[in-house]
C-alpha cells in the first residue's frame, strides 16, 4: 500500500448470498467490531435486492455500498437488467464489472466490459474492474499479456480525469473460490504490472493514484502479507466477507499506520 498517493479499498463482494434478513444480522454483528477505520475506505456490493436495506443498515458503519454489476444502455428492453443510474440513484458507490464468473457464466467480453465502465462513470459511480487469467494462461507464461490487454479494453476511451475514479482489481481466475491464493510476490507483480500499463497510457501522476486491489481468496491470514506489496492497495474480498469477524480483520490489516 502507498497511502501517500491513492486510497486504500477493502471490498467485499456478496455474490449471491444474504437474505435481506442475514444483511441485517451481518450489520449488527459487524457495527461494534469495525469502529471507524481510519486509513482505509470499505465496501460491501451486495445483491440488488438487498442494496436499499444495505445502505440504511450500514449508514453509520462508514461502509459504502456497491452493486455486484450494472447494464451498459441508459434503458431499454433488458429484462432482469439494472442501469448505472438506477444504482446511483438508490445511493450506490461503487459497482463491480467484468468480474471472471460474469465473464465465465454470462459471456461477458472484454468490449461489453468497457462499455460498462463508461456507462458507470457517467453515472457518477466507481467501478471496480476485475482483470485476471487462468490456470492455464498463467502456465502458458501469458500472464503480463493478457493482463495488459484487459487493462488497456476495460479503459479504452476513458479520459485521464476519469482514471482516478476507477479502481481495478487483479484476480487470478485460478485463486477465486479454490482456497489457492497467489503468494504475495506473484500478487505484488501483477498489480505492478497493470500500474506500468496505466502509466504508459495516462503518465505516472495518474497511475500512481489508481487503487490496485488484490482478489482471489485473500482472507484474514494472508491478508497483511498481501498489502505490504507496495502495489497493491487493498483487497476485493469473495467468501471472507460474508462473515464479520473475518472482514474485520482484513480491515485491520488494511487499516494499519
Amino acid at each position: 500500500m502507498n497511502r501517500r498517493y491513492r486510497k486504500t479499498i477493502i471490498a467485499g463482494n456478496w455474490k449471491m448470498n444474504k437474505t435481506l434478513t442475514e444483511t441485517r444480522a451481518f450489520a449488527d454483528e459487524i457495527r461494534p467490531l469495525l469502529g471507524k477505520p481510519k486509513w482505509c475506505e470499505v465496501v460491501l456490493c451486495v445483491p440488488y435486492v438487498n442494496i436499499p436495506a444495505a445502505i440504511r443498515y450500514f449508514k453509520d458503519t462508514r461502509i459504502a455500498i456497491g452493486a455486484e454489476n450494472c447494464h451498459y444502455e441508459a434503458s431499454g428492453a433488458y429484462t432482469g437488467e439494472v442501469t448505472a443510474e438506477m444504482l446511483k440513484e438508490v445511493g450506490v458507490k461503487y459497482v463491480i464489472i467484468g468480474h471472471s464468473e460474469r465473464r465465465q457464466y454470462y459471456n461477458e467480453t472484454d468490449f461489453t466490459v468497457n462499455k460498462k465502465v463508461h456507462a458507470a462513470l457517467e453515472a457518477g459511480l466507481h467501478p471496480i474492474v476485475c482483470v485476471g487469467e487462468s490456470l492455464e494462461q498463467r502456465e502458458l507464461g501469458i500472464t503480463s499479456e493478457l493482463i495488459a490487454y484487459q487493462v488497456k479494453a476495460a479503459l479504452a476511451g476513458v479520459a485521464a480525469e476519469q482514471v482516478r475514479r476507477i479502481v481495478i482489481a487483479y484476480e487470478p481466475i485460478w485463486a477465486i473460490g479454490t482456497g489457492k491464493t497467489a503468494t504475495a510476490e506473484q500478487a505484488g507483480e501483477v498489480c505492478e504490472e497493470i500500474r506500468a500499463v496505466v502509466r504508459k497510457l495516462y503518465g505516472a501522476r495518474v497511475a500512481r493514484a489508481v487503487t490496485i486491489q488484490y482478489g482471489g481468496s485473500m482472507n484474514a491470514k494472508n491478508a497483511a502479507e498481501l498489502l505490504a506489496q507496495p502495489d497493491v492497495d487493498g483487497g476485493l474480498i469473495g467468501g471472507a466477507s460474508l462473515k464479520p469477524a473475518d472482514f474485520v480483520q482484513i480491515v485491520n490489516a488494511a487499516n494499519q499506520e
